[in-house]
């Protein structure tokens, strides 16, 4: 197993570093244009090889595609991160050009690799990478739910007092401050609902904090954040690579799902060896479908923005 990190930022850094602690692939490749900053985080990790006890080999590459040749897994982390009072949607223009030209530089040498795409905005940069490569929609997979419904899940635990890993919680549609809809009608604690011990202001303070978990770190540390965004890689990377069929929300194809049509967004979805395997329908109240729709509108126009670069 090969996986390549287009990226070596502070996420993909930090995606490849969970991957070789993990083990989950015999060889990582680190890739960014920047001189020396993949080779020189690949020496580091590989540093600490003899004191985590892995096995896994990680080389950095300055913009040297020919070196992630082969890989079965890639993970794009490439553009510019958000600043503070920036919006995902604002690196639009800037980061479209970025990954289309790393999808096609992928595909030269890893026909047959499956792409998870990082980069922000997450919804229309998976739209761009799977309409410009033509792969099939399968191949190709957005972080952006695995990590909301992470975010999800420590909100709900720090209310409930709980651990978050005794919570299944999702958040579905768009990867956006205001696309993104936690179904908190859905989560639960050990299979029971976390209503009905969350009054409802405490369930609207969760929902709210969850939507902007990302903006209020960004304004914390100044820039996008990186530890829970690169974990959310690395376990897309670990399904896949050990055929977990494992349930994430991910941003992906829809072609009548949902109501939705020819748009990336986040559902539930079955990961395994051959990428996403499966859409996993939940039944949505009223409420949760129009923001659903909603959500939708709003990713539509991000997508066609793409039609004016």
């Amino acid at each position: 197993m090969k996986v390549t990190v287009v990226g070596a930022g502070a996420v993909g850094a930090t995606c490849a570093d969970n991957i070789v602690r993990k083990e989950i692939a015999h060889e990582v490749v680190l890739l960014d244009i920047k001189e020396g900053l993949s080779e020189g985080k690949a020496q580091d990790m590989m540093q600490t090889a003899a004191l985590l006890g892995f096995d896994t080999r990680i080389s950095g590459s300055t913009g040297d595609y020919a070196k992630t040749a082969n890989s079965d897994i890639v993970v794009i982390t490439s553009g510019l991160p958000r600043k503070p009072g920036m919006t995902r949607e604002e690196l639009i223009g800037t980061n479209a050009g970025i990954v289309k030209g790393v999808v096609n530089s992928i595909l030269k040498y890893s026909p047959n690799a499956i792409i998870i795409i990082i980069s922000n905005p997450m919804d229309t940069m998976t739209y761009l990478a799977l309409t410009s490569s033509e792969l099939p929609k399968n191949r190709i997979i957005g972080m952006g739910g695995a990590l909301d419904s992470a975010r999800f899940r420590y909100q709900l635990s720090q209310h409930l007092g709980c651990s978050p890993a005794d919570l299944n919680a999702i958040v579905v549609g768009g990867h956006g401050d205001t696309t993104m809809i936690p179904l908190i009608s859905k989560a639960t604690w050990n299979s029971v609902p976390v209503t009905k011990y969350l009054s409802e202001d405490q369930q609207k303070q969760v929902v709210s904090d969850t939507m902007v978990g990302g903006a209020t770190l960004t304004k914390l540390i100044g820039t996008s954040a990186w530890y829970a965004p690169g974990a959310a890689g690395a376990a897309l990377v670990e399904a896949i690579a050990r055929d977990e069929k494992k349930l994430f929300t991910c941003c992906v194809y829809l072609d009548g799902e949902y109501g939705q049509n020819d748009i990336c967004l986040g559902v539930p979805v079955v990961i395994g060896k051959n990428g996403w395997e499966k859409i996993v329908e939940i039944d949505l109240n009223e409420e949760e479908k129009a923001a659903f729709s909603k959500s939708a509108d709003a990713v539509r126009n991000m997508n066609d923005v793409l039609k004016t670069l």
